[in-house]
């Protein structure tokens, strides 16, 4: 076979690849151009913001730096650029849950600093949480139950899932996929 046939026998597999190619559904992430939307309140500063934080295919970076302010460490002021992960894993809650209202903030970043300092009190607080990662948050939604809150988080089948009726919120994290 000459070198001539053997390039117009790749073109018309090329060819043929793209033809069957064009026939697939659209991948998922064509979806994401609906903009999402998530609204905060931290308990402990008082400090709320709503945002879209994704519109065009993109994440708008003023919302999340809106994001980290109000998800800082209460404690120390200390913030971080939380998961981009977690905001689409609560997007998706409230969603599931069929619900716009504002997500209450009782834990989102921790510094080391103050991640020790809880370690020294309690058992159930992780010496290496992924809350000192951005990879975490503990909340709760006024007018949704604890319980509920929690099963629509596990049936996300996305991270870690706390249950901590007593204390009055739900821990989530972007970690492997576990519940407690």
């Amino acid at each position: 076979m000459s070198v001539i046939d053997n390039n117009k026998r790749k073109l018309i597999l090329g060819i043929g690849a793209l033809a069957a190619l064009s026939q697939l559904p659209a991948p998922a992430y064509a979806g994401r151009a609906t903009p999402k939307r998530l609204s905060f309140y931290n308990r402990h500063t008082g400090e709320s913001t709503s945002q879209t934080f994704w519109a065009e295919n993109q994440y708008d970076q003023s919302a999340l730096d809106a994001f980290r302010r109000v998800l800082r460490d209460h404690r120390t002021g200390e913030e971080m650029a939380m998961d981009s992960g977690l905001y689409e894993l609560l997007y998706d809650l409230t969603q599931t849950l069929g619900t716009d209202r504002r997500i209450e903030i009782i834990s989102g970043y921790r510094s080391p600093k103050t991640n020790a300092m809880l370690a020294s009190h309690s058992s159930k607080v992780a010496k290496k949480s992924y809350h000192m990662k951005g990879m975490a948050i503990d909340i709760a939604i006024p007018g949704v139950e604890l319980s509920e809150l929690r099963r629509a988080a596990l049936s996300l089948k996305r991270g870690g899932v706390g249950f901590y009726p007593k204390s009055g919120f739900v821990h989530l994290d972007t970690g492997r996929v576990r519940q407690w």
